[in-house]
């Protein structure tokens, strides 16, 4: 059966979507030609052939869709000179036929546990079942792995590139890195700033930091002339005295005042010899001189040594590289220009008191922390300007990093769950599917039994000796169905063997074509698929077929609908699509229903509102009588402009002229000036018929002009005092009053 249909974008329908959803074995359309019935009818017969259509098959099992409507009459009757031969099982064979209806029983128990299967596989709708759990499952790993993608977007963006705007893609690719992912797990510390780099703007080689050289620093504060106590010659005779003072610097610092004072002792202010003067000289003689150069020479590089060191630190400190810890430099430096300041005080000391033995603070200790600093630093930027020099390797193997941080850290869990959910449904469904496959099988080899059997008691003949039944029976006597000298086609003749399809009647025609029609849903135009399950669909098929013909045709189809509820027949589903309210009425009539539709039949009115088609669904029979259904037309706010005018003509005929025995000139003469010709053109439709083509004056009409015609058709009853009438056939449609009085329909 049929589950749904969809139209959309073909002949009159629009590109809103029509959707007859909900449909039972039996469907009911009711809606005037040209309203879009026969589109209906064609989606079913191909729908192939409408891209943006779509019919839905129950449990997906289609069944043969065999369709009546123009298109089967002009291929069947039309184009060809003959008919198909319908083949049909003999009643000769019994035993042939009951192995057949056995096989038919087995198929049909065959496709409900197909069908059963298919519901566990899909659920109703397709979207359940097995396959809903599995759909359920991706979507909610689908999210769980985007909102990692949100959560690190900020900062990895570009490892996500190609991927921002899809979480599908996202979570392909988080399946894609579990299975071949192979980077090292690394923190996330440790590729955040890298990230910042590498995902940025393109980044630029950075220089090298030039390291410190602190040989000569060190060398000069373990110099031997610190330790050294420098003093003058121990052979002279001056020597035991100063020896006996132990302060040769005192001495030799007098030795200046000494000098200047002409022979006196600075000291005592006694005049002292030419010998005395000779040994203070001889005391302090070259290598004392030369030592005392020697510490004026330490303290003067020591001071540049250190001054050259703060200056390159400072630089250093002013203008940092990005990957050097600057406060970590700061701190070092501090302290070696402390270490350095009391340094220099103490050769500031040793300098004056040259006999003293002083030691340094060495600067080993502060130097080597900075050269730590500097070098780490340096290691930092060459890997930097390897990253740079190898750019494109470098963000591969960061991504690769990146995601193996996601899938180890945040998602390893989430991964394993749906791996295992996602086999253990699949495995579900691979069995579910295995079943399907082997009962499809089966009833494959069924259907090919019974194919055979049906070519072997299968005949042309019953069906045009059942046909000529009818024809007789139906006073069509003119005419018969013959076999055709081809074979298993048929011809039309008189009865004295002329060829009598190109005379027919369009109403003897179409009977004949329905009646063909007919026991093809019986059986077959080859000796075999005779019981093939089916959908049929019948579309206007009493067009220009008098009363008791359309009697006769109305009870066949409704013989096939009974069939088809009681399940007796191979028709599975019937659609009843048709314009003439009496088919309808006589077609749907069913004693054992009473205000709600029985639940296995629907309703629907298909209406063509301006250029579009539409369709509607109802929850009881919505055609009453034809005099009901005009008065719904004015009633709807969706009426068509170019059929109102002849709604108002069959009410005013009917109820006026037919029933009433009204005279049109007398009511005519109700009315005064523009009414009166309003009133004038109504009635002169109704005078005219229903079918002669009025000139543009009465068929070009707008909204205003059809408003117009709605107030003068309310004040035809108002005049003629009929407005009981009026009000019970409007219900609650009429509008306030107007401005002369007149109570008009609602707007269009």
């Amino acid at each position: 059966m049929i589950d749904s249909v969809r139209i959309t974008n073909t002949a009159t329908f629009g590109s809103t979507p029509q959707e007859l959803q909900g449909l039972s074995r039996i469907n009911f359309f009711f809606g005037s030609n040209g309203s879009g019935k026969t589109t209906i009818s064609r989606i079913i017969a191909d729908e192939e052939s409408f891209r943006d259509c779509r019919v839905k098959w129950k449990n997906g099992t289609k069944l043969q869709a065999m369709v009546y409507n123009q298109d089967f009459v002009d291929k069947n009757f039309n184009q060809t000179t003959e008919l198909k031969g319908v083949f049909t099982l003999g009643e000769n064979n019994r035993l042939t036929i009951e192995k057949i209806t056995s096989l038919k029983r087995e198929v049909e128990s065959i496709t409900k546990e197909i069908e059963t299967l298919m519901r566990t596989l899909g659920g109703e709708d397709g979207a359940g079942g097995q396959k809903g759990q599995l759909a359920d499952l991706e979507e909610q790993f689908k999210q769980t792995c985007w909102l990692q993608k949100k959560k690190y977007d900020g900062k990895f963006s570009g490892a996500f590139e190609g991927l921002r705007n899809s979480s599908e893609k996202f979570k392909a690719r988080v399946l894609e890195e579990w299975t071949r992912n192979k980077a090292n797990l690394k923190q996330l510390v440790e590729f955040e700033k890298k990230a910042e780099t590498l995902f940025g703007s393109t980044p630029l080689s950075e220089p090298k930091i030039i390291p410190i050289e602190t040989m000569k620093i060190t060398a000069y504060e373990s110099h031997p002339i610190l330790k050294k106590r420098v003093i003058g010659k121990e052979d002279v005779d001056i020597a035991a005295m100063i020896k006996k003072l132990g302060n040769s610097d005192w001495v030799r610092e007098g030795r200046s005042f000494y000098e200047s004072s002409d022979g006196v002792c600075p000291f005592c202010q006694q005049p002292t010899t030419e010998r005395f003067a000779k040994s203070l000289e001889d005391y302090f003689d070259e290598t004392f001189l030369s030592d005392l150069e020697e510490i004026n020479k330490l303290e003067n590089n020591y001071f540049t040594e250190s001054a050259r060191l703060q200056k390159q630190l400072e630089a250093l400190i002013e203008k940092p590289s990005k990957f050097m810890d600057v406060n970590r430099l700061m701190v070092e430096k501090k302290l070696f220009d402390s270490i350095v300041k009391n340094n220099m005080q103490k050769i500031t000391e040793k300098k004056k008191e040259p006999s003293r033995s002083i030691g340094l603070e060495s600067t080993v200790n502060v130097l080597d922390e900075i050269a730590k600093i500097i070098n780490l630093a340096n290691e930092e930027i060459a890997d930097h300007n390897s990253m740079v020099a190898n750019l494109q390797n470098e963000r591969i193997k960061l991504t690769s990093e990146i995601w193996k941080y996601i899938l180890e850290v945040e998602l390893k869990s989430a991964i394993t769950d749906y791996m295992e959910s996602k086999e253990r449904i699949q495995k579900a469904i691979s069995e579910i599917n295995d079943k399907i496959y082997e009962r499809n099988k089966t009833r494959t080899e069924k259907l090919s039994e019974i194919g055979r059997l049906e070519k072997t008691t299968t005949s042309v003949q019953p069906t045009i000796d059942e046909i000529n039944d009818l024809l007789r029976s139906f006073g069509f006597r003119g005419f018969s169905l013959a076999k055709s000298e081809k074979g298993n086609f048929y011809k039309l003749v008189r009865s004295n063997g002329v060829d009598a399809k190109a005379t027919l009647s369009e109403g003897e025609r179409n009977f004949v074509t329905f009646l063909y029609f007919f026991h093809l849903l019986k059986g077959s135009n080859s000796d075999s698929g005779i019981s093939t399950d089916r959908v049929v669909v019948f579309d206007d098929p009493v067009s220009s077929l008098d009363c008791d013909v359309l009697f006769i045709v109305s009870s066949l189809i409704k013989k096939i609908c009974e069939d088809a509820r009681r399940g007796t027949s191979n028709i599975k589903q019937v659609f009843i699509l048709t314009h003439n309210i009496y088919f309808h009425k006589e077609v749907s009539f069913n004693p054992n229903r009473r205000e709600e539709p029985l639940k296995d039949e629907t309703f629907w009115m298909v209406r063509k509102a301006g250029e579009e088609s539409t369709v509607k669904k109802y929850d009881t029979n919505p055609i009453n009588t034809a005099y009901e259904l005009l008065w719904s037309e004015i009633k709807n706010r969706e009426k068509s402009l170019l059929t109102i005018q002849n709604v108002l003509r069959r009410i005013i005929e009917y109820y006026f002229i037919i029933l009433g025995g009204f005279k049109y000139d007398d009511i005519c003469d109700l009315f005064e000036g523009k009414d009166k010709i309003i009133c004038r053109s109504l009635f002169c439709w109704a005078h005219d018929g229903s079918h002669n083509a009025h000139d543009d004056l009465y068929i070009a009409m707008d909204e205003s002009t059809v408003d117009s015609y709605l107030r003068v058709f309310q004040a035809i009853f108002e005049k003629t005092h009929q407005m009981a009438h009026y009000k019970m056939m409007m219900g609650d449609a009429i509008r306030e009053e107007g401005p002369e009085g007149i109570r008009v329909p609602q707007a269009l």
